[in-house]
Parts: structure tokens; sequence; C-alpha cells
């Protein structure tokens, strides 16, 4: 149903995309809780995006970024509005994760928020087996933030 094909970020409909999901992010958490990665912090070698096609629209984004050889940080997960709830989210975090396993990445994480906004995506990453867990790399934890954790080993 979707074709995966990992994004150079200089679409149209990715951009739009992307600056979608930044306004959602911003508009959903408070100001000094915002780790939402913009075009240049997801334009960098340690950072692999993907884009969701249905046909001549994308349907989502999602990527990865590498934190050292064996972890990885799942990123900017977002559905367009006229995809939700048909696959999309499932079709890149599978992307996502296979890839992880093929990098030898042992633990990929996340950081997200907390709120009825957050829980459509923290009832996909529970699914595929993420965990409550411990902040990691830089992160601070606070109130709103939350970390998960999947265990591939």
């Amino acid at each position: 149903m979707f074709e995966i094909r990992e994004d150079d970020l200089s679409g149209e409909q990715t951009r739009e995309l992307l600056a979608l999901h930044l306004a959602g992010m911003r508009a959903q958490s408070p100001p000094d809780s915002v780790y939402a990665l913009d075009l240049s912090g997801l334009a960098t070698p340690d950072v692999t995006v993907w884009a969701a096609w249905c046909q001549d629209r994308v349907a989502g984004i999602g990527a990865l970024k590498m934190l050292s050889a064996d972890m990885a940080e799942v990123k900017s997960m977002r559905t367009h509005p006229d995809f939700v709830r048909k696959g999309v989210g499932r079709a890149l975090l599978d992307t996502i994760i296979a890839t992880a396993k093929n990098r030898g990445v042992r633990r990929p994480s996340l950081e997200t928020g907390r709120g009825a906004a957050f829980d459509p995506a923290l009832t996909l990453y529970r699914r595929y087996g993420f965990t409550a867990g411990e902040a990691f790399g830089l992160y601070t934890p606070s109130s709103f933030n939350q970390f998960l954790h999947l265990d591939l080993e």
C-alpha cells in the first residue's frame, strides 16, 4: 500500500509535512520540551529519513538518528492528516526497526510527550514492544516528556 523511500528532504511535500510536524510539537508541548528536529537537524549524516508514499503523495515521515554504534533514536514520526489510521506509522516503524537491526543497534529509543495528542503514537510504539524507561542521550526528564526503549537483542 505504501512505498517507503529514503528521503533527502528536498521535496515540497516532505518539507510541508515536516513543518506541520514541528508546528504540532510546538503547539502540544511546553516550550522547553520541544525536541523535534527541524530540517537542518534531520539533514545530518547520522540521521536517515524515510517518507511513506501513496501514489504521488507523501503519507508520512519518520527518521532514525544513530547515537552510537549500537544505540539509535526514532525521530520525526508524523502521518499526514489525510492518511491517519491507515497503517503509515506501522510501515515507517517497520522500516526504522529493520534498519536499526541491520545496523547492529541493540536498543532504539525515543522521547515523546504526554497527553491526548501523543496517545496514538504511544499506542503504536507499545504494540511494537517499546517500554518506558530512563532518559537517554542529552535529554533531561521532566513532568511532560517520557522515554521509550525497544530491546532488539
